[in-house]
Formats: structure tokens, sequence, C-alpha cells
């Protein structure tokens, strides 16, 4: 018996003592983060069949009553007080006044509020199509 156990030891000693063939896995290093123009990344994003079907627009709702519904300010209110470059003051009611927002589409600052489209970045049915 202990010549047995020491006959299997020593196999075993000898066949972890060469090199395996087997393939390692090596650990690869982390990607590391690229900063790209949004016309350069947006040129890499792959493209998509687009397809229509059961797009309804009246399953999106418009403007909610926003994060608090007791402070007046609708969804476009918030993402405009939130987004803004130089803060608007607020009026009763959450009307806008002042405030300066920054264009990525133009590259440009724009005022007043009103002449900003929050609807969507990218249009409903644009965006169910590319599903």
């Amino acid at each position: 018996m202990i010549m047995m156990r020491a006959v299997t030891l020593a196999a075993a000693a000898l066949a972890f003592s060469f090199p395996a063939s087997a393939v390692y896995a090596v650990e690869q290093p982390a990607a590391v983060p690229q900063l790209l123009p949004i016309g350069v990344a947006v040129g890499a994003l792959p493209l998509a069949v687009e397809d229509r079907t059961g797009y309804q627009r009246t399953s999106f709702k418009h403007w909610n009553v926003g994060a608090n519904p007791t402070d007046g300010c609708n969804t476009r209110a918030e993402v405009l007080i939130a987004e803004a470059v130089v803060t608007p003051g607020v009026g009763p009611g959450c009307t806008l006044a002042g405030g300066v927002w920054w264009s990525y589409y133009g590259e440009r600052e724009m005022t007043p509020a009103g002449a900003l489209d929050i609807d969507h970045v990218v249009p409903l049915a644009e965006a169910w199509d590319s599903k």
C-alpha cells in the first residue's frame, strides 16, 4: 500500500513538473476609454432595418406633471432647468425667465427657453422603427 502511494505521488509530481501543452487564458488589459467627437461616435453605430409594426403615437404620453406634481413644472420645464448652462428663474406656475442652453446640434448657446424643442432627441416613430 505504501509502495502504491509512493508510485502514485511520484507519477503526479512528474506530470506536474513538465510544462503543459494546454492553452492558458491570458488576462487581457482593460479597454482604454476613448473620447470621440459625437459625429464620429454616431457614425460608428451599427445600422438596423427599421420596422414600424405596432407603433401608435397615442401609446406615448406627452408632457406629464414632472417629478414633483405640486411645483407646477412639467417634464419639459424640468429638463430645461436641469440642462441649462445658466439656470433660468422659475416663476409662478413654473414660468421660466432667462436662462441659457447649449445646443449640441448647432454648437451654440440658445435662449429663450421657448426657442428650444425638448419633445424628443429622436422622434418617437423613428426610435420605434429602429428598435
